[in-house]
């Protein structure tokens, strides 16, 4: 049984960061845009608050913990978070809008906080981090992975449970993992997984500094440590303590506590996975080993994976 976290951050500090201004690429993107700054200003609150371009992007992955992530972000006095997942960048009947339209999906927030969206989708999205680049090539990156067996066994449980909701049949996981007895290699939920060849995509267009991977299988076991990792790549004050952070004996993963206040990530979340037989898990295994290997080559650091 695999459990997602949630976890926090605690209110109790004024920020200091200052958001960088755009960087040439993103203010040719704006000009483009004929339109973008005047929507500033028409969309400006009475407190001084407007829309801003996200100076940093949670990228995936898909069942990695990102939602975790966003919600412990959104607490911070420093971050404005999108709600909503916005695909600007991997749809195109939204990326064709313009950099107008992926604006007014923003928050409003003030000139010192930091805006951020998340679409676990960009990371696997091969048109995504050349687009990104191109709005902003100092933009700050998050990308929060899992045990790549473990985000198979999520996506699949996650799809599944959302055709029970619908009262609509859906395939055992053996038949997506297993294709004339050997491992389906072309199951999408595998394809996600193989971390090395979607990083190496972003780093054709980012250095490494740019991109800070939050370990999700730490987060889950003990959040305070990543999260502190978190926020120093971010250059946010620090602001959380072990203390926001309890285990919920229940739901079997840590939660949030804030101001005195108790609540855990939506039930949909941390549910428990199919029963696998042991040798399809352990080929399953055995196929993410080399690729495992050459992501740890490629990020200059390794994670406890199968």
């Amino acid at each position: 049984m695999a459990a997602l976290l949630l976890g926090a951050v605690l209110l109790v500090a004024q920020p200091q960061l200052v958001p960088s201004r755009p960087a040439p690429g993103q203010q040719e993107l704006l000009r483009k845009a004929g339109t973008l700054q005047d929507d500033v200003r028409d969309g400006a609150a009475p407190n001084g608050s407007a829309q801003q371009l996200p100076q940093t992007i949670i990228i995936g992955v898909r069942k990695g913990g990102t939602r975790a992530l966003l919600e412990m972000l959104s607490l911070h006095p420093d971050v404005a978070a999108a709600e909503n997942e916005v695909h600007f960048f991997d749809w195109e009947e939204h990326y064709s809008q313009g950099l107008g339209w992926y604006l007014s999906q923003m928050p409003f927030s003030s000139p010192r906080q930091l805006t951020v969206e998340k679409t676990p989708a960009y990371f696997t999205s091969p048109k995504v981090p050349e687009r990104v680049h191109s709005m902003n090539p100092a933009i700050r990156l998050l990308l929060i992975l899992r045990d790549p067996s473990e985000r198979v066994l999520s996506d699949y449980t996650q799809v599944f449970y959302n055709h029970v909701q619908k009262r609509k049949p859906y395939p055992s996981i053996e038949e997506f993992l297993v294709r004339d007895g050997r491992l389906n290699v072309d199951y999408k939920a595998l394809n996600r997984s193989l971390y090395h060849v979607h990083m190496q995509n972003w780093l054709r267009f980012f250095p490494l500094r740019r991109i800070h991977i939050v370990d999700g299988d730490r987060l889950i076991r003990d959040p305070f440590p990543e999260i502190q990792k978190v926020e120093r790549f971010l250059k946010l004050s620090p602001q959380i303590n072990a203390s926001n952070f309890y285990f919920n004996k229940t739901k079997g993963f840590y939660c949030l506590r804030d101001s005195g206040r108790d609540r855990c990530l939506h039930e949909s979340k941390g549910r428990a996975h199919p029963q696998v037989d042991p040798k399809l898990l352990n080929k399953l295994h055995e196929y993410f080993h080399e690729p495992n290997k050459k992501f740890f080559e490629l990020v200059g650091r390794t994670f406890d994976w199968h």
